[in-house]
């Protein structure tokens, strides 16, 4: 599939790819990517998101506010 874009469409794709890091052409599938297949696998969009994602661990739980707080600390 070939799609054509307009000048406009274009530079703003550019634009935002040259800011980010990354080849025009991969920042149009990941768009594409995106909005016609969900946000399943969730994407980058900048080297400290990469290095947030590369750190993140799955714990399997989420612990709720009410254990966070200072009070709970000393239940």
């Amino acid at each position: 599939m070939v799609i054509t874009l307009d000048p406009k469409l274009e530079a703003a794709l550019n634009e935002v790819a040259r800011v980010r890091g990354i080849a025009p052409d991969v920042l149009a599938l990941n768009a594409l990517r995106e909005r016609f297949l969900g946000s399943a696998a969730l994407q980058p969009r900048d080297e400290w998101e990469r290095g947030l994602l590369a750190a993140a661990r799955d714990c399997g739980v989420s612990l709720p506010d009410s254990a966070l707080s200072s009070e709970a600390l000393y239940d």
